[in-house]
């Protein structure tokens, strides 16, 4: 697997649409992202994603990635309390794990909801860094987990959007997208914050970490998001 590219709900996430396919080899949706355009491979929903709002006609090929699919992959790579507990990093931890791309290019994943009447491509939704939420403390800091954790095994993660965003991805372009490297990360830094992880033992095999979320020490996490930080470059 070569380049990944991961579709989430936010209203820029259209400008795929006129996007060649080539230089991608797997497109993978987050929930209504599915719409946005026919040639998706993989639809990654929670358990609580409406019926009415999945797919009726599938191709031959596409499938659908489900929480008993992808929270033993996450779990794999921190679990959710440390990942971060929004379908867009959820989407991006079960790619490193499960596809083991070179690239993994996001759009519509920006999590910036500046304009209230329009959060999402089909309009007003609910999103998860709106609410209150031990896991999503740092946005920023949860992309840095991942853009770090993602070079160590030699995948680059990046940013297809042109607004304003949380992530801190370096920006591309699909057409430079395949040519892109790892940005080298602090290793000694990783390695420290991985080790703070496990010391401080959050994980929760279920991902269902709100239902734990009185053993968790806030500050302790707003220190390990700092930590996170100092791995990768500044964008």
């Amino acid at each position: 697997m070569s380049v990944v590219l991961i579709l989430g709900s936010g209203p820029n996430v259209v400008k795929c649409r006129e996007w060649p396919r080539d230089p991608f080899d797997r497109i993978v949706a987050i929930n209504n992202a599915w719409a946005v355009r026919p040639d998706w491979d993989d639809l990654i929903h929670p358990d609580d994603f409406p019926v009415e709002r999945m797919p009726v006609d599938m191709s031959a090929g596409q499938r659908i990635i489900r929480a008993t699919e992808y929270v033993p992959l996450q779990n794999t790579l921190g679990g959710f309390v440390y990942a971060g507990g929004t379908m867009a990093f959820t989407a991006s931890y079960w790619a490193l794990a499960a596809l083991k791309p070179r690239v993994i290019a996001v759009l519509g994943c920006d999590m910036v909801y500046d304009d209230a009447s329009k959060t999402h491509f089909y309009g007003k939704g609910t999103a998860d860094p709106l609410r209150t939420d031990v896991s999503l403390r740092s946005l920023e800091a949860k992309s840095a987990r991942l853009m770090a954790l993602a070079a160590r095994q030699g995948c680059a993660m990046l940013n297809l959007s042109t607004d304003e965003s949380r992530l801190v991805f370096p920006r591309a372009t699909p057409e430079t997208a395949a040519d892109a490297k790892p940005l080298s990360p602090n290793e000694a830094v990783i390695d420290a914050a991985l080790a703070e992880e496990e010391r401080l033992g959050y994980y929760v095999p279920s991902g269902k970490y709100w239902k734990e979320e009185s053993r968790f020490n806030v500050a302790a996490i707003d220190a390990l998001d700092a930590l996170w930080l100092k791995a990768v470059p500044a964008p």
